[in-house]
């Protein structure tokens, strides 16, 4: 592979050394470089891969990517730019020959909505006939194979990466999940999406080591949209204005506003045999009806998100409804069929923000009783552990608070915090630290008409406990209870 043909699409300044060359691997992980590696010195938030320039030339590494001066031998080509992680996403993209080309690229940001709106589009798609990638939070799907996430958004390496294997399993088309450090990081640099979508904004992800404030979110989160051909947004959100600035695309929206392309009317709750659901009917650009059975009003929302991007595929509306219908996201709001008598599930709400609106939702189905168990990581913010603990005092008949990660710290320390902010409101509460004994207490003294929230954990099928992660999957301890069968069927 010839240097000069990966640096086509790149600004550089050319330090010292030569650009016509033959390189072998490209790589920003110093532990990967070897014989003719280019290497990629990102500048991280641990550690700056500049610090490693020497160390990666002594094994091999012939081509450096830098954004301050090193010091290295003459014979290495040394290749300046303003960003190395803008620029380690356009040679990646170039590296694995410009997959996106072959594929019809969806991205999905917002700061909810996007893992459940990517798993509607995927089963819409492939029972239409388009065999289609994922990349998200809980996993990426390429075919067959299925392969754990560590970030929402990859690095444009493996994002690149996944494109190309994608390709080569017959892949047509790909949709991910595109968060606003994916943005911020161009991680998903390089290409451009064919569709771009909004879900929605709250203040979200702020901090030192995320965004320094609701502006930056919000600007970062808007980059998508200078960089997909047709836009597809959240016509009700209020921050729809400033995700518009700059935009560059084709603009749809949808929605419950007057003015959208798809607005949504009729909305209805429905409930039956322990399933939650809602129904509505869609009118303008397609008119139909739907049911989904994924409880709230954020469900319309998720899954007029996957209708407007799968209309542009031309699939018919028995296809869309069948699949939606069907659609299961793991720890979403995930409903496990226990018994007919009570609803139970399982959800990622793992913060105050999306445990009170998860609760709130829940609460308009009038259950019998509303009970919430949840737990907190250790080694996190204890402000979390009082703010979720108050939310669910405040909307839960019961909160069941127990173990999650606790990591480095003591569990019975972190459920004691959460107590403090359980009663600064009035709400009922027990206190079961062992997560396993907490859930088969929850089922087995379930009542009949009662909402189990099993909260926290999501897809996650671990505990992480003083630095090791050990299998803990709700659905098997679910499971093993009702094999023992000591409650209301």
């Amino acid at each position: 592979m010839r240097l000069v043909d990966l640096l086509e699409d790149m600004e550089y300044q050319c330090i010292q050394g030569e650009i016509e060359k033959e390189i072998g691997t490209l790589v920003y992980d110093s532990r990967k470089a070897e014989q003719d590696s280019i290497f990629v010195c990102i500048s991280g938030a641990v550690r700056d891969g500049h610090e490693f320039a020497a160390e990666v030339v002594e094994k091999g590494a012939s081509v450096l990517i830098v954004e301050k001066d090193v010091a290295v031998e003459d014979s290495v080509t040394v290749l300046k730019v303003k960003d190395t992680r803008a620029a380690l996403a356009e040679l990646s993209a170039a590296y694995f020959g410009h997959p996106a080309k072959e594929l019809v690229t969806v991205g999905i940001t917002g700061t909810k909505g996007k893992t459940t709106a990517t798993y509607m589009v995927q089963s819409i798609l492939e029972a239409s006939g388009f065999k289609t990638g994922l990349i998200g939070t809980i996993e990426t799907i390429i075919g067959d194979k299925r392969i754990p996430s560590v970030n929402t958004t990859p690095e444009s390496y493996m994002v690149q990466e996944y494109f190309r294997r994608m390709v080569d399993e017959g892949c047509k088309c790909v949709v991910m999940e595109v968060s606003s450090q994916g943005l911020m990081l161009h991680r998903v640099g390089g290409f451009t999406f064919d569709y771009g979508i909004f879900t929605n904004l709250e203040p979200d992800h702020i901090g030192p080591n995320e965004h320094k404030d609701l502006a930056d979110y919000i600007h970062c989160k808007s980059l998508l949209f200078q960089q997909c051909r047709y836009g597809i947004f959240n016509g009700d959100d209020s921050h729809l204005d400033e995700i518009l600035k700059g935009h560059t695309c084709e603009v749809e929206t949808y929605g419950f506003s007057n003015g959208v392309d798809m607005k949504a009317t009729g909305v209805h709750l429905t409930q039956s045999d322990g399933k939650l659901g809602v129904a509505y009917h869609m009118s303008g650009v397609l008119d139909m009806d739907v049911e989904i059975d994924i409880p709230g009003k954020f469900s319309v929302y998720n899954s007029m998100t996957a209708i407007a991007i799968c209309r542009h595929f031309g699939v018919n509306r028995e296809t869309i409804l069948s699949s939606l219908a069907k659609i299961r996201v793991k720890g979403r709001v995930e409903l496990l069929p226990v018994s007919p008598k009570f609803t139970l599930m399982i959800d990622y709400a793992h913060n105050a923000m999306s445990l009170n609106s998860l609760l709130t939702t829940l609460k308009e189905y009038n259950p019998k009783r509303l009970v919430c168990l949840f737990g907190c990581g250790g080694n996190r913010s204890r402000d979390r552990r009082f703010e979720m603990g108050e939310v669910s005092s405040k909307l839960a008949d019961l909160t069941i608070v127990t173990s999650d990660n606790p990591r480095n710290e003591e569990p019975e320390a972190i459920v004691a915090d959460i107590v403090t902010g359980v009663e600064r409101a009035d709400g009922k509460y027990i206190t079961i630290v062992d997560r396993k004994k907490a859930i088969r207490h929850a089922i087995e003294h379930a009542e009949e008409g009662d909402v189990i929230v099993l909260a926290g954990k999501g897809h996650e099928d671990y505990q992480e406990i003083d630095g090791k992660k050990y299998h803990m999957d709700e659905r098997d301890i679910v499971s093993d209870v009702v094999m023992d069968g000591n409650f209301i069927r």
